[in-house]
């Protein structure tokens, strides 16, 4: 089995939480980091914005991936949400053990 983070911004933390909890009461995720207070610059319809952002980190099975993509992209307000999933590679074995046991 392999895991994954999953990297996603929201525009507040109201969404963030919201967000994060449905991931996490359905099992999508064995765990969420909210982590406020991002400034992000990109471009946007042919501009450069700015906005006040939360990070979204989830722990996953790498196999749950594309679910948990639909889900947070039905719950989002963006309309091109952040959701990118990056491969766990190593670590503390008994926590990758954890985020397979607490995940659907």
């Amino acid at each position: 089995m392999s895991e994954s983070f999953i990297y996603m911004t929201c525009a507040d933390a109201g969404e963030a939480e919201t967000i994060g909890r449905m991931l996490v009461e359905t099992r999508l995720a064995a765990c969420v980091n909210i982590l406020p207070g991002m400034r992000s610059l990109y471009w946007w319809r042919g501009k450069v914005e700015r906005a006040e952002e939360v990070v979204l980190i989830a722990k996953t099975r790498t196999d749950l991936v594309d679910e948990l993509t639909g889900a947070v992209k039905a719950a989002h307000g963006y309309e091109v949400p952040c959701v990118v999933a990056l491969p766990i590679t190593g670590g503390n074995q008994d926590f990758l053990e954890w985020i397979g046991n607490e995940t659907k």
